[in-house]
């Protein structure tokens, strides 16, 4: 029997994914809900933020802490970590917040980490998410991960014919 805390922490962590499938999916609508005032990708990363701080108190209410950790848990968070940063380093808000599917005009990056990594963002993710297997239960990173691996998939299903007009 999974009890109540179990059931909410696993929510938790599934929050975001829902979130991120609708605005892949219907990007008009987001840029309808924004208004010509607000900028969907900006948006985006707000509400991104407030669900990713939920989500990592769901996480933290399932784990158990202990110091100092095993020698790949810092190593695994330094290389997932870079790896985000990097992304969102070369990409900036709008292409790290679906901008493209926004209407806006991203540049194509080949810099260091892509055209290295296939999606690099959701590898340093998981990456982050494994180096925590030291104090969070495997089923929840698993289940972090899988709604990633989700996402990678419903993103490589890219429909031109389903971008957002272009803002002005």
């Amino acid at each position: 029997m999974v009890s109540m805390a179990a059931a909410a922490a696993a929510v938790g962590v599934l929050l975001p994914f829902p979130f991120y499938y609708v605005l892949w999916t219907h990007p008009q609508r987001w840029v309808d809900l924004c208004g010509r005032s607000a900028d969907p990708c900006r948006r985006m990363a707000q509400v991104s933020h407030a669900i990713k701080a939920l989500q990592l108190l769901a996480l933290a209410s399932v784990s158990s802490f202990s110091w100092p950790p095993p020698l790949y848990c810092p190593i695994l968070l330094a290389v997932g970590q870079y790896l985000n940063f990097r992304v969102y380093q070369l990409l900036g808000e709008p292409g790290t917040y679906y901008g493209v599917r926004f209407g806006k005009t991203i540049p194509w990056v080949t810099e260091f980490p892509f055209g290295y990594i296939k999606d690099p963002q959701y590898v340093g993710s998981m990456l982050s998410l494994v180096a925590l297997l030291c104090w969070v239960p495997l089923q929840y990173v698993l289940l972090w991960c899988l709604g990633y691996v989700f996402m990678m998939w419903v993103e490589h299903k890219e429909d031109s014919a389903s971008r957002a007009k272009v803002i002005s």
